[in-house]
């Protein structure tokens, strides 16, 4: 009878083992899929690439822009949206203007440049507002 019972012990803690394996795996992020994400009043660059990324720029409506000296491969940036200044100055709203445009222009290692535009999905105003409601 004990041979019985030490079976059921051991068929649960597999089952338990089991459960919390998936749970895990269902609670961590998967690899990002697009080199630039929104999130909110968040911006985020993935460099997936293998080499590093130079003179970094990210333009919001071809107006307001933010520079990085670098993204490492294999690493990300994220910056808020508050964080966008125009030439003179000026801060891009987040609360007071419609996000139209995102891009990226950066160097490669050799000077090749790279170049990524964000491909807005459906309407523009319900995306850029996504996360504020």
């Amino acid at each position: 009878m004990s041979r019985g019972l030490g079976a059921v012990a051991l068929a649960t803690t597999l089952t338990t083992l089991a459960t919390l394996a998936t749970l895990l795996a269902a609670c961590s992020s998967p690899p990002p899929s697009k080199p630039l994400q929104l999130d909110g009043n968040r911006v985020t660059v993935n460099n997936s690439t293998a080499t590093e990324w130079s003179s970094v720029e990210i333009w919001v409506n071809q107006y307001y822009r933010v520079t990085v000296p670098s993204i490492a491969a294999g690493s990300q940036f994220t910056v808020p949206l508050d964080a966008f200044v125009a030439g003179f100055g000026q801060r891009f709203n987040v609360r007071r203007q419609q996000l139209t445009d995102l891009r990226l222009a950066a160097k490669q290692p050799d000077g090749a440049p790279v170049a990524i535009r964000y491909e807005f999905e459906g309407n523009r105003l319900d995306e850029a507002f996504k996360g504020f409601r």
